[in-house]
């Protein structure tokens, strides 16, 4: 063999040898690749089963989740449903307690109405005028030296017959009784004002009932009333100290009969063995009190009231009408001229007026009887 032929064959034979150790270089490296692909295979696997009881674990707690909120969503729609029961039962309670509520306000307005009736009609309101008087004689008395301890009056109280006049009404006084009856037979009265005319209707009057009484008063001339004593001192030593500063005609006392004290709110009496003594007294209102210190105490008269002889009674004025539905179609003076006149008429059954007034609306006025039958509006 040639030497050509022989580097030939050697140089095919290294090159056969090279890619043997690049082959088997390759091999190494594909095991390398297909070992590391196990291991992470392995680990893949491995963190799938964790992932996989993962999710057990997660579906059975959202599972068991699902169930108590389902619970809870039940228990939810029944407490509201019992709520929302409750409720219209609530409402229904509420309910009648305001129409209850709403009788006893009419029937505590009705009475209130009612009450205010009686008032009026009962009520007596009355300013007594200051007169000058003289004793003229003495009164016997059944009570021995009564007459001597307290000087006695008496005063009649009469009440006068009265009616409420509302707006658009009118009271008339005929001077003859005929015409009034003859006025309260038309079921109505048309009255001509300028250029309008109203319907004007009559009705009989009704008065409220009035009183009278005798007012019985008695005035102590011995005794005296006393407040606003403090108790700055024990009961028995405060009585003490006020018997001993009435007493006092420093003080303007007087030798003291009997005394009476009340600690608890500070008032009580004084009876002096003389009269006169209580008087003067009570003229000033005050005393000044020894309690230690000085303390002036308030001073009053004894009063002793008795209410005798009450009556009632009911009159019936049978020349005053009652008119009703006036309208305001022009000033109230204007309108009384027209109400006049028109009444005053023969033609339309009247006659001689003696009174007349008119209330325009939104106004009231209470008018006023006298005993003796002439009725006077107020």
């Amino acid at each position: 063999m040639s030497d050509n032929a022989e580097d030939r064959v050697n140089g095919e034979l290294r090159s056969l040898d090279d890619e043997m150790i690049a082959a088997e270089a390759e091999l190494q490296k594909c095991k390398d690749l297909v070992e590391s692909a196990d291991n992470e295979r392995s680990r893949l696997l491995l963190e799938k089963a964790v992932a996989d009881d993962e999710k057990r674990k997660a579906e059975a707690e959202l599972q068991a989740f699902m169930h108590s909120e389902e619970k809870l969503a039940d228990k939810f729609k029944r407490d509201f449903q019992e709520v929302q029961e409750e409720m219209k039962s609530l409402d229904r309670v509420n309910q009648d307690l305001k129409r209850e509520l709403d009788d006893l306000r009419k029937k505590f307005q009705l009475k209130r109405d009612e009450s205010d009736s009686l008032q009026r009609k009962f009520k007596i309101q009355a300013r007594i005028p200051v007169k000058t008087v003289k004793f003229t004689h003495g009164l016997e008395t059944e009570e021995g030296d009564e007459r001597e301890d307290v000087v006695a009056s008496v005063f009649t109280v009469t009440q006068r017959p009265s009616f409420r006049l509302k707006g658009g009404q009118a009271l008339i006084t005929f001077e003859e009784e005929k015409v009034a009856e003859q006025i309260l037979r038309l079921a109505k009265c048309s009255v001509t004002c300028d250029k309008a005319k109203m319907d004007v209707k009559p009705y009989s009057l009704t008065l409220d009932p009035s009183v009278k009484f005798e007012v019985h008063i008695k005035v102590s001339k011995k005794t005296i009333k006393f407040r606003n004593a403090p108790p700055t001192l024990p009961e028995e030593r405060m009585r003490d100290r006020l018997e001993l500063s009435f007493s006092r005609a420093s003080r303007g006392g007087g030798e003291v009969e009997k005394l009476e004290y009340n600690k608890s709110d500070g008032t009580g009496r004084v009876t002096f063995v003389h009269t006169g003594v209580a008087e003067n007294l009570a003229l000033r209102g005050k005393f000044c009190v020894d309690a230690g210190s000085d303390v002036v105490v308030d001073v009053f008269p004894l009063y002793d009231y008795q209410l005798k002889k009450f009556q009632t009674y009911s009159g019936a004025p049978n020349r005053t009408v009652l008119l009703g539905g006036i309208q305001g179609l022009m000033d109230e003076e204007d309108l009384q001229d027209h109400l006049e006149i028109h009444f005053q008429k023969p033609s339309n059954y009247g006659g001689e007026v003696e009174n007349i007034k008119y209330v325009p609306d939104g106004k009231e006025l209470t008018a006023f009887f006298c005993e003796d039958g002439v009725e006077k509006a107020v």
